[in-house]
């Protein structure tokens, strides 16, 4: 995946006297988790077998890294601040890494129930 099919061009927000309205996700899916990460915490080092999901960051920045699964390729990089969102697919390896403490959001097709999530994820070693 291109760099540019990872990220995810937000639709235009609503905006009035109350404030914004953005939407963000318009697709069914099974689970949405609120993550909090501290400064230079690595996430994912995985890919899933079946889930996809969106990230969208709230608030700091996320370091988005993405390779074909397989591939030994060194991994590309998306720099993801707050109010950007990158959507990965099944069978794409991916890691996140924080260069500050960061609260993002987890929009996936699939439940996020321990078990369930376990059962889809091959781990691997994007990033030490």
């Amino acid at each position: 995946m291109a760099n540019d099919e990872v990220r995810v061009k937000l639709e235009r927000p609503f905006i009035d006297e109350r404030g914004i309205i953005q939407p963000l996700v318009e697709r069914v899916m099974k689970s949405a988790l609120v993550i909090s990460s501290k400064k230079g915490a690595l996430r994912g080092n995985h890919y899933h077998k079946t889930d996809w999901h969106y990230c969208y960051v709230v608030s700091g920045t996320m370091y988005y890294f993405h390779r074909d699964t397989g591939s030994l390729a060194k991994p590309d990089k998306v720099i993801v601040k707050a109010g950007s969102m990158v959507f990965t697919p099944p069978m794409v390896d991916h890691a996140m890494r924080f260069p500050e403490e960061t609260v993002f959001l987890t929009l996936s097709r699939n439940q996020r129930d321990q078990t369930a999530y376990e059962k889809d994820v091959i781990r691997v070693e994007l990033l030490k």
